[in-house]
């Protein structure tokens, strides 16, 4: 009984989810989609220092990717089109992002980054998401 109690509990902490992350309002099929998977206030949305993170490329004004086997944990994405392929948002002399960018739960503040907590995604199962980025 001891035994069938340990390995239950082992399957347990041994459980991992998918999260499928759907990109919309991509603005032309030219360069690339950084995909950024946060699990921290203390670097989210700093590329760079992402939990996880992938470069996609894509054909149309969507695309799909899938992290699979994340620990249960509270994540944030931060994603941005790389237009011209040069490894960063590409900014005005202002500040401003001249890329098309989004966040999870379609979080969007006026002058900075959404805080991770109004992005959060609570992964406690398998789960879908769609992100709009403009």
């Amino acid at each position: 009984m001891k035994l069938l109690l340990a390995f239950t509990l082992l399957g347990l902490l041994g459980t991992t989810y998918d999260l499928e992350v759907q990109v919309d309002g991509i603005p032309n099929t030219k360069g690339t989609v950084f995909i950024g998977l946060f699990n921290s206030s203390a670097s989210f949305p700093n590329y760079g220092k992402q939990y996880k993170g992938v470069v996609v490329t894509h054909e149309g004004k969507s695309h799909v990717f899938k992290f699979k086997n994340l620990p249960k944990d509270s994540y944030a994405l931060a994603i941005y089109h790389d237009e011209n392929k040069n490894g960063k948002l590409d900014k005005n002399l202002f500040g401003a992002p001249t890329e098309a960018y989004g966040f999870s739960n379609n979080a969007r503040e006026t002058f900075s980054a959404p805080s991770f907590e109004s992005a959060k995604i609570v992964l406690d199962r398998d789960k879908k998401c769609q992100i709009r980025i403009k």
